[in-house]
């Protein structure tokens, strides 16, 4: 049999998306032939490599093409603090649910062992066919706007989809993870005390907190953006939703609709209007280019006429919506302040994780430009 082949790229290195718009070297190596040769082994149905093509650039797992004699793959690997096989296996059952339900969800390969991802030394391997469609946006950084409005608009239908085929699955969320989506502030009748809890259910990003005015930070913020909003969550019927929904986690057909939907690493238990919220917060807003002063409010419209194809919004929901959406990204940037500092012990990038992201993108929203994003939101989802 031939050596399996590799492609690095152009330069034989491999990069990954930082915190910024420049590429940097990953915290996880890639994966080597032999790594994927080893661990093909375990998933029977997959079959021996032939070819390892392509690198994943985004930089809190290793992720790989690779090519074998039952088609093509991407094989992922965490390291065992971030994801193990038991604490991904709420993750591929909601895959499978969605599937069950009609959603184009790539299918997730078995273990020799029965299960959907398997140990091996400090890592957790999980591997996942293809799904049909275009990559189109596969080497673009996740706060991507999307190509066209045309995108936005298939985005929107497709995120509308996915909540009605998420109904009926009830798992609890899944707790304090690691690069987790959550939904414990926000709804909470004290926002503040609860984001105590958060902090105290994670060590590493409570040490990292404890020289800083954390507390007053976030009262600031919450008392500027978030008047009214816990109540109004309260209301929301909760639901297991994707919470990472951007052009590079979905596949595209030809006529520009979208063919398949994937990496559910930041799935859990939030609520519908949560992961609306998000998605407009990926796509909507260049945080990476804010001196550009870009924001698209035409696309996020055309993403929320999309969504209301399949799901209607009232009145009620548009305004609960405008009030979320800046600070919807708040538990997840706490939770890349934990990996950073905890399981990294990076303490560069915790602090822009902490001051650039989980505090600067809250601020915008209280800058002229970040108040004028809203309300031309609000006005126009309601015209």
């Amino acid at each position: 049999m031939a050596r399996p082949a590799i492609d690095h790229g152009p330069d034989g290195g491999h990069l990954v998306h930082g915190m910024g718009l420049t590429l940097e070297a990953p915290a996880w190596p890639a994966i080597t032939v032999a790594e994927a040769q080893a661990v093909l082994a375990r998933f029977p149905a997959a079959g021996p490599l032939v070819a390892l093509h392509w690198h994943s650039p985004r930089p809190f797992s290793a992720a790989a093409l690779v090519e074998t004699g039952a088609g093509a793959f991407i094989l992922k690997r965490h390291h065992q603090h971030v994801r193990t096989p038991a604490t991904l296996a709420p993750e591929h059952r909601f895959m499978a649910h969605l599937r069950a339900a009609g959603l184009p969800v790539p299918d997730i390969v078995m273990a020799d062992t029965g299960a959907s991802a398997i140990g091996q030394d400090a890592w957790t391997y999980e591997l996942h066919r293809t799904g049909a469609g275009l990559d189109l946006y596969r080497d673009r950084h996740s706060w991507t706007p999307f190509l066209h409005q045309g995108h936005a608009h298939a985005a929107g239908v497709a995120l509308g989809r996915m909540h009605l085929a998420a109904q009926g699955f009830n798992a609890p969320d899944r707790g304090p993870q690691p690069l987790i989506a959550s939904f414990t502030i926000l709804p909470s009748p004290d926002p503040l005390a609860a984001a105590e809890a958060y902090v105290a259910a994670r060590p590493a990003l409570g040490a990292f907190l404890a020289d800083k005015p954390w507390r007053p930070d976030l009262a600031r913020l919450l008392g500027a953006l978030g008047d009214g909003l816990p109540a109004r969550l309260a209301q929301a019927p909760r639901l297991w939703t994707h919470n990472d929904w951007h052009p590079s986690n979905l596949l595209w057909s030809t006529d520009g609709a979208v063919s398949a939907v994937f990496d559910f690493g930041l799935a859990t238990q939030t609520c519908a209007l949560h992961d609306l919220a998000t998605a407009i917060e990926r796509t909507a807003i260049s945080w990476l280019q804010l001196r550009e002063g870009r924001a698209d409010d035409a696309g996020a419209l055309a993403l929320l006429g999309g969504y209301r194809t399949v799901m209607p919004l009232t009145g009620d929901d548009i305004a609960t919506l405008a009030r979320l959406l800046p600070l919807v990204h708040v538990e997840f940037a706490l939770s890349e302040v934990d990996y950073f500092a905890g399981i990294l012990g990076d303490t560069a990038q915790a602090l822009i994780a902490w001051q650039d992201y989980c505090l600067g993108h809250a601020e915008w929203f209280l800058s002229p430009q970040g108040r004028d994003f809203v309300q031309r939101l609000q006005a126009g989802a309601t015209a």
